[in-house]
C-alpha cells in the first residue's frame, strides 16, 4: 500500500511539473509575441479638400489643346471645388537593432508624390529598413522622403495645407543607402549616396548624387544645414546640380513659433553657358491662441534664373511663375492658415495669395499678375 501511494504521488508530482514547465513555456512565447508586436506600429492620414479662386475661374479651361486649373504653380491642393488628397498607411517595425518602414499612399496627392513612377498603380512612398549599428550610427537602405526643406509630402506633417514652391520643384523623395551619426545629445550628422532624385525605384542613368546633413536639437528648437550634388541624369546632357538648404525652427515663446526655410539650387551646363537654378526663403510664424486653435502664416518669395525650373516659351496657366527671355522671374506668395483640431481632425481653413508678372489671369481670362484662392483642408491622423 506504502509503495502504491508514493507511486500515485510521484505521477502526481510529475504532472504538476509538466503542467508547470507547460505554463511557463506557454507565458514566455505569450510574452515574446507581446514584445514582438509592441515593436510593430500602424499609422497614417487621410485629407480631402475644397478650393476656391477668388476673381479666377473654378473651371477647366482648354489651353492649347491642354486641359488645365488656375491654380498657384505648386504642388497637391491644386484642383477647384470639393477634391481629394490621399490616404496613407504607414507600417514600421522598430527593433533593437533593425527595423523597416513601409509608407503607402492612395489618392491623387500620393499619385502626384510618386510621380516619376509608372502611372496610379504605384503607391510607395517610403520603403526602407534600417539597422542601428550602435547607439551613435545608424544605417538606412530604401526608398525616404527627402531631407531638404521645412515641409513634407503628408499634409499630416505641414502646418499650410497647400504647399511652398520651394517644397515643389524641390527633391520629393530619395533612393540609396544613408548613414546618421550622433555626435553629441544636441549635434547629428548624416551623410548618402543616391539615386538622382525622385527616381525611387531604379537608376536608368548610371549617375549618382551625394547628401549631407549637419543637424542641431535643442529643447526649444531644431536647425538642419542640408546639401545635394550631383549629376541628376536629366534634362538632356547636364552638369552636377548642388543644392544648399537650411531649415530651422525655434519656440520663442509659449505660444509663439517662427520656423524659417531658405534654399539654393544651382545646375552647371554640360557645355559652355551659364548656370540655371532657383532660390527662395520663407517663413513661418505660427501663434496658439488655445489648445484647439493656431493661426500661422507662410510667407515666401522664389524666384528662378537662367530657366532654372522648366523651358516655357511664355507665361501660360501651367508655367509655374513669370519669367522675361533671360529666363529669370519670381514669386511672392502669402498664406494664411487656420489650424482647429477636433480630436484626430483638424480642419484648416486657408486664405493664399500669389503675385507674379501676369503668371494667371482673371475672370475674363485677362492676364493677372495676382491669384487669390481659398482652401478648406481636413486631415485625419491615426
Amino acid at each position: 500500500m506504502k509503495t502504491k501511494n508514493v507511486t500515485i504521488f510521484s505521477k502526481r508530482v510529475c504532472l504538476l511539473g509538466l503542467a508547470f514547465a507547460s505554463f511557463t513555456t506557454m507565458a514566455q512565447e505569450e510574452e515574446q509575441a507581446k514584445k514582438w508586436f509592441d515593436n510593430l506600429s500602424v499609422s497614417g492620414s487621410v485629407d480631402s479638400y475644397y478650393r476656391y479662386n477668388i476673381g479666377a475661374p473654378n473651371k477647366e479651361l482648354d489651353i492649347d489643346d491642354e486641359t488645365v486649373y488656375v491654380a498657384p504653380g505648386t504642388s497637391f491642393a491644386n484642383q477647384s471645388g470639393f477634391a481629394l488628397g490621399m490616404a496613407n498607411a504607414i507600417l514600421s517595425y522598430n527593433g533593437e537593432k533593425a527595423g523597416f518602414v513601409a509608407d503607402l499612399v492612395f489618392g491623387p496627392r500620393g499619385e502626384d508624390a510618386v510621380f516619376l513612377s509608372d502611372g496610379s498603380a504605384q503607391i510607395v512612398n517610403q520603403l526602407y529598413a534600417y539597422w542601428n549599428v550602435s547607439e551613435k550610427v545608424k544605417f538606412t537602405i530604401g526608398n525616404f522622403n527627402t531631407f531638404l526643406g521645412y515641409e513634407v509630402i503628408s499634409p499630416a506633417g505641414n502646418f499650410n495645407y497647400s504647399t511652398s514652391y520651394m517644397f515643389s520643384y524641390g527633391p520629393f523623395s530619395h533612393t540609396g543607402l544613408k548613414a546618421d551619426f550622433a555626435l553629441d545629445d544636441k549635434w547629428s550628422a548624416m551623410l548618402a549616396v543616391m539615386n538622382p532624385t525622385d527616381y525611387t525605384e531604379n537608376n536608368p542613368f548610371d549617375t549618382y548624387i551625394v547628401g549631407a546633413q549637419l543637424g542641431y536639437v535643442a529643447d526649444n528648437g531644431s536647425a538642419f544645414l542640408n546639401f545635394r550634388y550631383g549629376n541628376e541624369g536629366q534634362p538632356g546632357e547636364v552638369g552636377p546640380t548642388f543644392q544648399a538648404d537650411l531649415t530651422t525652427g525655434w519656440d520663442v515663446s509659449e505660444d509663439f513659433y517662427l520656423g524659417i526655410n531658405t534654399t539654393y539650387l544651382s545646375t552647371e551646363p554640360q557645355e559652355d553657358g551659364d548656370a540655371s537654378g532657383f532660390y527662395g526663403v520663407a517663413l513661418y510664424p505660427q501663434y496658439k491662441t488655445s489648445e484647439k486653435f493656431t493661426l500661422g502664416l507662410r510667407g515666401e518669395y522664389f524666384a528662378q534664373y537662367n530657366g532654372g525650373l522648366v523651358a516655357f516659351d511664355g507665361a501660360t496657366l501651367s508655367s509655374p511663375i513669370a519669367f522675361d527671355q533671360e529666363g529669370d522671374g519670381d514669386v511672392i506668395a502669402l498664406t494664411l492658415t487656420g489650424s482647429y483640431d477636433v480630436g484626430d481632425l483638424t480642419l484648416k481653413p486657408e486664405f493664399r495669395v500669389d503675385s507674379s508678372d501676369d503668371a494667371f489671369v482673371d475672370s475674363d481670362l485677362e492676364v493677372s499678375s495676382t491669384l487669390t484662392s481659398f482652401v478648406l483642408g481636413a486631415v485625419y491622423k491615426f
